[in-house]
């Protein structure tokens, strides 16, 4: 099928005896200054649509589908333990919290599954007094924000701290209650940090609280306004230092046990070393570290490929990057280097020259990913061969029916029937996947947009163009 030169529509109007396509019309909707890219392909492999297909576009979440398909092609994603489960031991009289990369250990009073709660209760059934409770990350080496982040998002859930110790996505939660009329809301936590309440309650329902913490810093400043009749929601606070939070957190469960602790909070971390570089590895092996003591509980996560679904479905960043660690540590150290080591690899083995993409990342938070539409195409085409490939496709967004894609495509032709990962980033909309056109064929696609003015969007321009595929195809 004969690629449409769409390229050149867009560069220039069209004229009255040549009305334009529907795709180049619905992608000019974006405005000036936006940047696209879009490849569709049949299931014959040709290409339907070619728009800047060897462009490196900023992918921003995107780059989750790189990740998950890593831990799918490397991880056994079906254990009925999920591996990763974090453990306590006791070492002379202190309590070790290690951490293995589990995403989902909770510290949450209605939690039934991976809760921290249980490791608390079988400390409580050995002994009733421990000095320190020492969190224990250094299954990773201590990387915990990705190289090319943005420091301001650092205080926020989407850019919570790494850490092979994680408790509860690595947020604090703080409760929100409306107050008197020129008086401060009520703002309530847990007391891991101090709160320096700015905000005022107004007359309405309209709230605009925000939420500012320097990096490093225990306190959380509050400011803006919540409305006297506004429904109050959380907020949510990122952690710096997820294993020390993890182990202030355990020494609460153990005195509700009735555990006296005698001494304080604790953590053991990793140093990045150049040995978790493949790049700058000598070749001899690494000295193997003594055993440690035999844990007194572990827990048994559920399968890993529930929490890939988690993670594609709501592009939860925290546990992408812990699966770009897991499958460093399955091959190497657990550094990101490693990972980005088992992606380039496993992108070489398809096909894919090394220019055609650039990682920093699991999640796709850093602004210094790249990769190109064309690329992206090659590895979901890739991925639809393997055998784990349909199991893959299910922990994706579905147009108008879940995830980031629920509102969209809703009452289309493509309700349903479009199966991507989405991604939004420093004017930057992605979405790749698959959508079933109205031949009921199955294409797939890749769209990137990036320079989008700030006071713009080009969702809209790039739903209305794969509707026009769809609708043609």
């Amino acid at each position: 099928m004969t690629i449409m030169l769409l390229g050149l529509l867009l560069a220039a109007p069209a004229s009255a005896e040549s009305p334009p396509d529907p795709v180049a019309a619905a992608l000019a909707q974006a405005g000036p200054g936006t940047r696209i890219g879009l490849v569709v392909v049949d299931e014959q492999g040709h290409e339907i649509v070619a728009i800047r297909p060897d462009e490196r576009f900023m992918p921003a979440s995107n780059t989750k589908i790189f990740t998950t398909a890593a831990a799918f092609a490397t991880l056994d994603m079906t254990a009925a333990d999920g591996g990763g489960g974090a453990e306590v031991r006791l070492e002379g009289r202190d309590v070790v919290l290690v951490g293995h990369g589990d995403a989902r250990l909770s510290s949450a009073p209605d939690c039934r599954v991976d809760c921290l709660a249980a490791l608390a209760d079988a400390v409580a059934a050995r002994t009733h007094v421990v000095h320190d409770v020492i969190g224990d990350d250094s299954a990773f080496p201590d990387e915990r924000w990705p190289q090319g982040m943005s420091w301001n998002n650092q205080a926020g859930r989407y850019g919570t701290a790494v850490s092979a110790l994680t408790i509860d996505d690595n947020v604090a939660e703080l409760a929100v209650t409306s107050g008197a009329i020129g008086t401060p809301p009520g703002i309530g936590s847990d007391g891991y940090y101090r709160i320096e309440n700015r905000a005022i309650t107004v007359p309405g329902a309209r709230s605009s609280l925000e939420v500012t913490r320097l990096p490093g810093s225990d306190i959380l400043q509050i400011t803006g306004s919540l409305g006297s009749s506004a429904t109050p929601r959380p907020l949510f606070v990122g952690i710096d230092d997820p294993a020390h939070r993890a182990a202030w957190r355990l020494i609460r469960l153990l005195r509700a046990d009735g555990v006296r602790v005698t001494g304080t909070v604790t953590v053991r971390h990793r140093p990045l070393s150049p040995s978790d570089d493949p790049a700058q590895r000598s070749g001899a092996p690494a000295p193997r570290p003594p055993a440690p003591p035999a844990a007194l509980a572990r827990l048994a996560p559920p399968p890993l490929a529930e929490d890939a679904r988690l993670t594609n479905k709501v592009s939860q960043n925290l546990h992408a990057e812990l699966f770009l660690r897991r499958v460093a540590a399955a091959t190497g150290s657990g550094s990101v280097a490693d990972g980005r080591a088992v992606v380039s690899h496993m992108l070489g083995d398809i096909g894919i020259a090394r220019w055609q993409y650039d990682f920093a990342d699991g999640s796709g938070m850093s602004s210094y990913n790249r990769v190109t539409p064309r690329a992206t195409v090659a590895l979901l085409r890739w991925i639809t061969a393997q055998p784990w490939g349909a199991a893959w496709r299910t922990t994706l967004p579905v147009g108008g029916v879940d995830g980031t894609l629920a509102a969209r495509f809703h009452g289309t032709p493509l309700d349903g029937r479009l199966f991507a990962k989405t991604g939004s980033l420093n004017a930057t909309s992605a979405v790749s996947g698959y959508l079933t056109g109205a031949s009921g064929h199955v294409l797939t696609f890749a769209a990137f947009a990036n320079d989008v003015p700030g006071d713009a969007s080009a969702i809209g321009a790039i739903d209305q163009a794969l509707l026009a595929v769809a609708a043609s195809h």
